[in-house]
């Protein structure tokens, strides 16, 4: 080991290393928390000016997490935020957290990694540690990140380290990024042990691995599990409601048996930065490799088909319930963020749900306490703007349906169903015992 990582590892172990989390959203953000929480002198980065206004100011702009450990932090001076790159010299531990989409045609867009490289090149300096935990394909460590860090004339294993740690994160889920185990591959030993050294200092244990590929392999497999399974109750879904079988009641019969079981749930598509994306980051790196992933595609074209079919059962509901066409029928979305009890809207299938409606000329407003007013977006900026409406027995009266899209426990969805003339539940909200009438699972 060198006599600068042997510095760098000393400065670990006294709390005395300089970290920078770059990108401060749903990943970022509470990793900065945990390093600052771990003792360690900080720096945020981030190329959204609104979001360090919010910091220096104190205020919170994701709901479910407390940001002003952050803003203690910057009033005391032992963290800083910014937006310019020169600062990031004076890190010793450099983390990247920034997004990583898809693109028009499920290709990955690295445009945010390769961009956060470039900016880097220009001021990376020997001796420091580099991190990309943004989930990506096998190989983008090592073949896409660190030429374009080599291109500022430093050398990988040589003047800098480089590894790979997948964020775990999970918007509304109460352990801390300090309290999730964290999987570690370095671009060699001394990467590897560097790494290993950094993240055992902030979190409550670590994996290592043999390599960057791998754990970027490991946080595909996470989220690829999810996907499929929730992909096999999706279709579950829509064969036990041709046999008039209600899957929910299914789940929960089977999830008694305590072995050879684990419970997935149905829903209207999948939402969120991870699961609804990292299958085709695979499938795309797949192909390279002359390999096919069919089953991994089957399910993203399961998951991908539910808003359309969520869309069905409502057209039918309305025809045999109500006699009403879709067409200028008033629907009321209920839920328009991606999971429960947050206000995180990435990849919501209730955007979909939306584009579909209105293809058929419905009428379409929405009701989301967490979300009072709809983000822009970069697949739907048309409905960027649009603000939530207040629920009343009157206003729900109105309507001709509601879609419950996401069952957030501060709507009264028993107000809902007794003042809405149909409910289209994709989620169990209101239960599996058939007291509602007006009530069609989808």
């Amino acid at each position: 080991m060198s006599g600068s990582a042997v510095s760098l590892r000393t400065r670990i172990e006294e709390r005395k290393a300089i970290v920078a989390v770059i990108g401060l959203g749903y990943v970022g953000l509470p990793l900065l928390r945990a390093v600052l929480s771990a003792g360690y002198s900080a720096i945020g980065f981030d190329i959204d000016r609104a979001k360090l206004a919010a910091i220096e100011a104190g205020r919170t702009y994701i709901a479910h997490l407390d940001a002003s450990p952050v803003h203690a932090a910057v009033t005391n001076g032992s963290a800083r935020v910014t937006d310019d790159y020169a600062l990031l010299a004076e890190a010793d531990i450099i983390v990247i957290c920034v997004p990583t989409p898809l693109g028009p045609h499920q290709e990955p867009d690295l445009s945010y990694v390769e961009a956060t490289g470039s900016g880097l090149a220009r001021v990376l300096r020997p001796g420091q540690l580099v991190v990309l935990e943004s989930t990506t394909y096998p190989g983008t460590t090592t073949d896409l990140l660190k030429p374009i860090l080599q291109s500022g004339g430093l050398v990988a294993g040589r003047d800098f380290h480089l590894a790979f740690s997948p964020e775990r994160e999970d918007p509304g889920n109460p352990l801390q990024a300090a309290e999730i185990p964290r999987v570690v591959g370095g671009d060699g030993p001394v990467a590897q042990e560097l790494a290993l050294a950094f993240y055992d200092s902030v979190v409550v244990s670590t994996v290592g691995v043999s390599s960057p590929a791998t754990a970027e392999a490991v946080k595909l497999t996470e989220n690829i599990f999810r996907a499929v399974n929730i992909a096999l109750v999706n279709e579950l879904k829509t064969v036990f409601a041709a046999m008039d079988i209600d899957i929910w009641e299914v789940i929960e019969a089977a999830k008694t048996k305590p072995f050879g079981f684990m419970p997935f749930y149905p829903g209207p598509g999948l939402g969120g930065h991870c699961i609804p994306i990292d299958p085709f980051y695979l499938t795309w790196k797949a192909r390279e490799v002359e390999v096919q992933t069919r089953f991994i595609e089957l399910a993203g074209e399961v998951n991908t088909s539910m808003p359309r079919y969520v869309v069905e059962r409502l057209a039918d509901a309305l025809s045999r319930r109500q006699r009403k066409a879709l067409a200028g029928a008033r629907v009321l979305l209920v839920g328009v963020a991606y999971k429960a009890n947050v206000d995180d809207t990435r990849e919501s299938p209730a955007f979909r749900l939306w584009e579909l409606l209105e293809r058929q000329e419905a009428i379409v407003a929405y009701h989301d306490p967490h979300v009072p007013v709809l983000p822009a977006t970069r697949h739907y900026p048309g409905l960027s703007g649009k603000q939530s409406t207040i629920l009343s027995a009157k206003v729900l009266a109105d309507f001709d349906a509601a879609i419950i899209c996401t069952a957030h426990k501060t709507v009264d969805h028993a107000l809902l169903a007794s003042h809405c003339p149909l409910v289209v539940d994709t989620r169990n909200a209101l239960g599996t015992s058939g007291s509602w009438p007006n009530v069609v699972k989808a």
